[in-house]
């Protein structure tokens, strides 16, 4: 039987969200129905609703804490009444960039696209992308697990594979770029340098494990101050912005290498989502071995989702401490315009009644 929720639906590009009633039809056979409980106010939210190529109406938000409400007949990892993460990974890898296939979800008759969506009390999505966890769990602080930490944890992690002493500088501290921060640390990397614009931010990259910051305002050289700090480079940087300018900047930040097999430079890693088009000096790759390439949602969430849920408990990886600004759905349009005018430090989230 269908159910009607309430929901941020955008109708047409760069326009307002309308939060409105929006129709969810039974689970298909692969398919849940979460109750959803809190929800992360992601950035690249914000490029979805100026990318006037994605169909209208439009469904936002990936990553959300709930409680499994139904369950298809395939879907054998979940049960109702589960505590869970909806997220964008889906828990076994797919090759390639799948086409996104429409949940059901209508809006006033009209199909809604987003293949996962958590601005909403209720979502209806792919069973791949909903991960159990235990009712021990906070309800609000876990939902963020399903996009800011795993993105930028599980580049650190997994992408980059951060060993004890090696450096790392982060361009960008909101939520995705302070996440790297904390894991760089709890892995004991040095130094952990963060790179930002405002003093503030920097700050509070500094209480999750940055060692240096950088405030790369004005006439400031933050590649200069990289190469200073690690005389000559970081084994490892993270553009966790996705703009021109640290696109460029993090293969340039890293250490060189040479001549040889395996004298490899540092490696330079693509978080944030990126501008049509960068410039690279190819005398980086070709006479010092640097490296370039990008993370995309690197996590297993069966076993990532746990780690980090745990680490938050044993006081490694605050989540409370990263969760700075909480809204109702109903005040959705103001977190987006908090968020793109830099006014939200670390993450916000949505709760639900």
């Amino acid at each position: 039987m269908s159910v009607s929720t309430i929901a941020a639906i955008q109708t047409d590009p760069n326009g307002a969200l309308l939060v409105e009633e929006l129709e969810l039809p039974d689970p298909r056979p692969d398919q849940v129905r979460v109750k959803l409980l809190s929800s992360g106010v992601c950035h690249s939210q914000l490029h979805q609703m100026h990318n006037a190529d994605l169909a209208r109406p439009l469904l936002l938000g990936h990553e959300g804490t709930g409680i499994v409400a139904d369950v298809g007949s395939d879907v054998t990892h979940l049960k109702e009444g589960d505590k869970c993460i909806v997220t964008w990974v889906p828990r076994v890898p797919i090759k390639g960039r799948p086409a996104p296939q429409p949940t059901g979800a209508l809006y006033r008759g009209e199909v809604a696209t987003g293949p996962v969506y958590t601005w909403s009390n209720m979502v209806l999505t792919s069973g791949a992308l909903v991960v159990p966890i235990p009712d021990e769990h906070p309800s609000d602080l876990s939902c963020i697990v399903g996009c800011a930490v795993l993105t930028g944890a599980g580049a650190v992690l997994h992408t980059a594979k951060v060993r004890p002493g090696e450096s790392v500088a982060v361009f960008g501290v909101g939520g995705v770029g302070v996440s790297a921060i904390k894991a760089a640390s709890i892995l004991e990397a040095y130094p952990v340098i963060a790179v930002d614009l405002s003093d503030e931010k920097l700050e509070f990259a500094r209480g999750f494990g940055a060692t240096h910051t950088i405030n790369a305002s004005g006439n400031a050289d933050p590649v200069a101050e990289i190469r200073d700090i690690t005389n000559g480079g970081v084994d490892y940087a993270f553009d966790a912005i996705g703009v021109r300018e640290t696109a460029e900047q993090i293969l340039e930040a890293t250490r060189g290498g040479g001549m040889g097999a395996d004298n490899h430079g540092g490696l330079s890693v693509l978080i944030g989502i990126p501008p049509k088009e960068i410039t690279l000096n190819p005398q980086l790759f070709m006479q010092e071995q640097r490296r370039y390439r990008g993370s995309l949602g690197a996590t297993y969430p069966d076993t990532d989702f746990p780690m980090f849920l745990r680490w938050h408990q044993e006081g490694k990886f605050p989540l409370d401490e990263l969760i700075t600004r909480r809204y109702r759905l109903d005040d959705i349009n103001q977190a987006c315009d908090d968020l793109h005018s830099g006014q939200i430090l670390g993450r916000a989230i949505i709760e639900y009644d």
